[in-house]
């Protein structure tokens, strides 16, 4: 196992990083805005299964061939970079189901598992994600003792944190519509989700 000291440096090492505004956090604040928190989760729960993987990658070695080879991700980012940018566009218009409904718009919100892909595709399709990973969890992995087990461990302690910090994003962006539901500018609201949404977008294409 890992001992009590690394754990300590750890735990406020990935808490910093992880409560810093990125790209999943965005994307949770919007979701919490345009969604609600309930329903944010599946964005989540898709979240941390694409953490978790990068992450076992990352401490497997697997990440250092994949960074080798860039163009494995083209694809994967451009095609998940439009789509969260089409998303936004949508939103900015009033329109689609990610965007508030209004009077005029009781269409059905998001599926739960466009939710959880949006979620999946934002952690995996991130490069930096990877390479981070890799600077990261080897400083924290003692070649002593038995590595699954400290991986899993690092793993567990990860997701834990970065759950804890997307909850924390998304009642954010559920206060916001709160505040500004009140005085009925839905239209504002939309257009703030949106823009952030196509940054998102762009942040993951081009990033």
């Amino acid at each position: 196992m890992m001992s009590w000291a690394t754990l300590s440096v750890f735990v406020p090492t990935f808490l910093l990083v992880s409560l810093t505004p990125g790209m999943c956090m965005t994307l949770a604040m919007v979701l919490g805005m345009t969604q609600g928190v309930k329903r944010t989760l599946w964005m989540m729960i898709g979240e941390l299964l694409g953490v978790g993987l990068v992450a076992a990658a990352a401490g497997a070695g697997v990440a250092a061939l994949m960074l080798k080879h860039p163009e494995v991700f083209a694809i994967f980012k451009w095609v998940g970079g439009a789509y969260l940018a089409y998303l936004g566009v949508m939103m900015w218009r009033s329109r689609g189901r990610m965007a508030i409904p209004s009077e005029l718009d009781t269409g059905p919100p998001a599926g739960r598992w466009q939710l959880a892909l949006q979620g999946f595709v934002t952690a995996v399709a991130n490069p930096k994600g990877w390479a981070f990973f890799m600077v990261l969890l080897p400083p924290f992995l003692d070649s002593s003792r038995p590595l699954a087990h400290q991986l899993a461990l690092l793993i567990a302690v990860i997701l834990s944190i970065e759950f804890a910090s997307m909850l924390v994003y998304a009642t954010g962006g559920k206060t916001l519509r709160s505040v500004l539901g009140k005085s009925g500018n839905v239209r504002l609201l939309n257009r703030i989700a949106g823009t952030l949404m196509i940054g998102v977008g762009l942040w993951l294409a081009l990033g």
